[in-house]
């Protein structure tokens, strides 16, 4: 079976002025990679309170971060061929997308889609839990776009099955 590319973004927060800090992607092949994104100088919204989920420090950000430019190419790179990957946070990582395409000056060589439109009604009454059981079995880091990227393709694995 294969499975389907999954996209997660951590941000500096939440709603206006917030933009994307993190982008993680977990294969079809089950592999993951992220990337933190280096905010640009009119990027200047940062919640504390995000922060404290993801555990991620504008500093390190400003340190470790890839630019902009790079973090688009590589998404390009890496889901061109494929040409969809999917969100289960649809409606906030299109919008960062979208922001990080922008300033980059590319477009996206692939599309976005939410990941509820490859779910069954069984898998969707199966999702909370076993997503959970997941967390617990494998003790997840949450809020790291890679390690929720992954989260999500295994969840979406195991409902399948059960």
């Amino acid at each position: 079976m294969t499975l389907p590319t999954l996209l997660d973004i951590e941000a500096s927060g939440f709603g206006r002025g917030s933009y994307p800090i993190e982008i993680g992607l977990a294969r079809t092949d089950g592999s993951v990679c992220a990337f933190l994104i280096q905010p640009l100088e009119e990027w200047i919204h940062w919640d504390p309170k995000a922060e404290l989920l993801h555990g991620i420090s504008r500093d390190r950000l400003q340190r470790e971060g890839y630019p902009v430019r790079q973090v688009a190419r590589w998404l390009n790179d890496e889901l061109g061929e494929i040409g969809i990957a999917y969100s289960d946070s649809w409606g906030y990582d299109n919008t960062w997308l979208s922001l990080l395409f922008h300033h980059a000056g590319m477009l996206p060589a692939f599309r976005l889609e939410a990941l509820r439109r490859l779910l069954s009604e069984a898998q969707l009454e199966r999702w909370s839990a076993t997503k959970e059981m997941i967390i617990h079995e494998q003790g997840i880091l949450r809020h790291r776009a890679g390690e929720d990227a992954l989260l999500l393709q295994q969840t979406y694995q195991r409902t399948l099955s059960l």
